[in-house]
């Protein structure tokens, strides 16, 4: 049996861009500057791949910390700033993109302005204009669904018939919630930090695979049905 062609839905920090080690870390210097007793490691277990709104929620819940428009404001103008000096593409990713022949979009948890100045900074922008989609769309953020089924439905695609590329935990949730296919890609920067691949690989995503490249191989094989399907990791 041979699927029919998939739309491909990428996540776009850690995914597209080797963002989240410069995006962590200036959310945490961000909030011990207030107060708030947190480092790098808690911060990737509890917000990586997640939308503002629901960080904070967390804040606001476990830290008792409210976020204001002057931290937000410090927040983007720091981020971006960084950004603007440090921000690489993830390694391979602007040739798989040009290797591809499916259907592609963004669904990102980050605000619409983030996400251009992103791929804008890293020359992926107009390999993936304008089929970019963000949390700000839809009332849940990740790990609720709502973002994926959004794409898909802009996108004119069954959910079944797609397959996110995730690298959070709250991505490769979502997108299982969704009934997508989803292979967690572990490549980023910041794959090692402690924990994080044991609980990407606790999701059971369909595949695990840490070379984007690799990412054509997947999809095709995919496509071939049950009797082509890769084991649950290729990495």
């Amino acid at each position: 049996m041979v699927r029919a062609q998939p739309l491909v839905i990428f996540d776009c920090d850690g995914v597209l861009v080797d963002s989240e080690p410069l995006s962590v870390k200036v959310l945490v210097e961000q909030l011990n500057r207030k107060g708030v007793a947190i480092d790098e490691t808690q911060a990737y277990a509890r917000f990586l791949g997640r939308s503002l709104s629901t960080v904070a929620q967390i804040l606001h819940d476990d830290y008792d910390h409210s976020i204001d428009a002057a931290f937000l404001n410090d927040l983007r103008h720091d981020l971006y700033d960084r950004f603007r000096q440090e921000l690489k593409p993830v390694a391979g990713i602007a040739e798989t993109l040009d290797a591809m022949d499916w259907p592609r979009c963004v669904a990102s948890s980050s605000q619409p302005e983030r996400i251009r100045l992103s791929l804008s900074l890293t020359g992926l922008l107009d390999r993936l204009e304008p089929h970019i989609f963000s949390a700000t769309m839809v009332s849940r953020g990740k790990p609720a669904p709502d973002l994926f089924l959004h794409a898909a439905e802009e996108m004119g695609a069954d959910p079944s018939a797609c397959i996110v590329i995730e690298d959070s935990p709250a991505g490769i949730e979502a997108a299982k919630r969704a009934g997508m296919t989803v292979f967690a890609f572990v490549g980023g920067s910041h794959s090692g930090v402690p924990g994080y691949r044991d609980r990407v690989t606790a999701l059971v995503p369909d595949a695990v695979f840490d070379a984007m490249p690799e990412l054509i191989h997947l999809v095709r094989k995919h496509m071939e049905g049950p009797g082509g399907r890769l084991p649950q990791s290729a990495v």
